[in-house]
């Protein structure tokens, strides 16, 4: 005997790319660059066990819906254009009981006086993750990956475990550098606009930095608990942070083959195997959530 399990289904990927003629600095134009995806799930076990589709909103569907309501939103924050999407396909469709909007955004900078020219702003996204759900409410996490660091000195790494395959030395100054993913779940989705959502987001970020340049380091995992708790006491409408950071190691080039002395100023920076630190930091009171990192 067999049975089906969870299941969900959805359009993955959907670019969208919003121009707001003259809404941005100046008069110039503002742009949203957008990769959506939708998943629903509900009542659909017919379209997998007989192929009865009745209940199945397209995929396609689903990917006209975002450019559609993003025509009628404007060019939103992106925890809006989650929350409407989501809501709308629970509220719109009686077969789907849940609907998780995934969205990144990907920054653009004006460059020139002309307000019509931009440039990509480094590797960094912007995201946010929603969950609609027709009996448990709605979720909203928030976040930001490829964020890169370095801090030049103020970090160290000794006092760890010797064993017969230890090879790292200690060191009372290196240079700590990561790319950060770091994701901060709010506790209600209710209470904010648009510049709401945008607000939390920069004093989020800024929270991650200082707490990054601030904090004298004796380990990556003790610098992720100091941003993560600087996410919390920045937001209080914020009662999780999940982080990880990949240390991204800078060693030492040795000189001296070349008749030369490297006083700490020339570095290999290597690419892979990195550590890896992931990390959850809470508030006392947090609530329990089962929507906003389910899958």
């Amino acid at each position: 005997m067999v049975r089906l399990g969870a299941n969900q289904y959805g359009k993955a990927e959907v670019r969208l790319v919003r121009i707001a003629r003259g809404a941005g600095p100046e008069g110039g134009d503002l742009i949203r660059d957008f990769n959506v995806s939708s998943s629903l799930s509900g009542d659909l076990a017919d379209s997998h066990l007989t192929g009865d589709n009745s209940k199945v909103l397209a995929t396609d569907t689903q990917k006209n819906t975002v450019y559609a309501l993003s025509s009628d939103l404007g060019p939103v924050e992106p925890e809006v254009l989650a929350l409407e999407l989501a809501r709308h396909f629970v509220t719109s469709q009686k077969a789907i009981k849940r609907a998780r909007l995934k969205i990144e955004e990907y920054p653009w900078e004006p460059v020139g006086a002309a307000g019509h020219s931009f440039a990509r702003r480094g590797g960094m996204i912007r995201g946010t993750r929603v969950v609609h759900d027709q009996k448990a409410g709605t979720s909203v996490v928030s976040g930001v990956d490829g964020l890169t660091v370095l801090n030049t000195t103020r970090s160290e790494f000794w006092g760890f475990p010797q064993d017969p395959y230890t090879t790292l030395a200690e060191t009372q100054d290196r240079v700590l550098a990561t790319e950060v993913s770091a994701w901060w779940r709010f506790r209600s989705a209710d209470g904010f606009d648009g510049p709401g959502w945008a607000g939390a987001f920069r004093a989020a970020c800024g929270a991650l930095l200082a707490a990054f340049s601030e904090t004298y380091s004796y380990s990556l995992q003790q610098t992720l608990y100091a941003m993560g708790e600087a996410v919390l006491g920045a937001l209080p409408e914020v009662c999780e942070v999940r982080l990880a950071l990949p240390n991204k190691h800078h060693f030492l080039v040795d000189l001296a083959p070349f008749g030369r002395e490297n006083r700490s100023e020339v570095y290999y920076a290597a690419d892979r195997p990195y550590g890896l630190i992931e990390g959850t930091v809470l508030a006392d009171d947090a609530p329990a959530d089962p929507l906003a990192w389910s899958p």
